[in-house]
């Protein structure tokens, strides 16, 4: 692949912008462990990407073929392009995972599921249709662990009501938490494979109970890092894209 097609993948700008970077002296490459190498030629031709690392104005950006963020939502954010009352997630991103071309879908990363503006934690996003359709399906049956802050204790009826099933306001289906576990009086973890609207919220009302804070803290295996502040990303490895991959199959 052509240099100057590889930073339009990875959502640099269009290809005549690209090939102006290149030629401009904008962009650097190496391999994992080389040494930073340039050329001015944005035809310059790649025969091996694995490990492909890039400089572009001097920000370094490894080559993803497809890209798998993990994003620390924090309160007060919409996970849409097109907010309604606060800003958006994506202002939170920089500009080549927004603009990353996407064959026959929306340009961009977009998010695996939603968070309301005012629930904070684990957010994927990616370009990858594939892994959005099938891990958001709930007969892939992946556990997301929500910690629930309630506004008033949870007692143990409300804990079996929420494990037997509860009916939600305006719905007739019946919806139930995988598990629950007390942490303190007014402190659960609530373990979901569906994803509702305002499921988790709606669940704690239909036992008498109300939601003061919301944080979704882990989606299969993955927990949202300690390191990882409100607002941060970071790629996820190739082994943790392989372990969620795993579990939809």
């Amino acid at each position: 692949m052509e240099l100057a097609d590889i930073l339009f993948s990875q959502g640099f700008g269009t290809r005549r912008v690209c090939y102006g970077l290149v030629q401009s002296g904008l962009v650097q490459w190496a391999y994992t462990g080389g040494d930073w190498q340039q050329t001015l030629d944005g035809a310059f031709w790649f025969d091996e990407l694995e490990g492909l690392q890039l400089k572009v104005q001097g920000v370094h950006w490894p080559y993803q073929e497809k890209a798998y963020i993990l994003l620390h939502k924090p309160a007060g954010y919409e996970c849409s392009q097109k907010p309604s009352t606060y800003p958006s997630i994506f202002t939170l991103l920089p500009a080549p995972l927004r603009q990353r071309p996407v064959k026959g879908g929306q340009t961009g990363v977009q998010p695996i599921g939603r968070l309301d503006q005012d629930t904070t934690g684990l957010l994927l996003l990616t370009d990858d249709g594939t892994f959005i359709h099938r891990l958001s399906s709930p007969k892939h049956m992946v556990p997301k662990v929500y910690e629930v802050h309630a506004c008033h204790p949870v007692t143990d009826k409300q804990i079996q009501q929420l494990l037997a099933g509860v009916v939600l306001h305006d719905s007739n289906e019946q919806v139930k938490a995988d598990e629950v576990e007390q942490h303190s009086e007014t402190h659960i973890s609530l373990t979901l494979h569906a994803g509702k609207y305002h499921q988790v919220k709606r669940m704690l009302a239909a036992v008498g109970n109300r939601v003061e804070r919301l944080h979704r803290s882990r989606i299969g295996d993955l927990d949202l890092p300690e390191s990882l502040q409100p607002g941060q990303w970071r790629w996820l490895s190739p082994a943790e894209v392989a372990a969620l991959y795993e579990k939809i199959k």
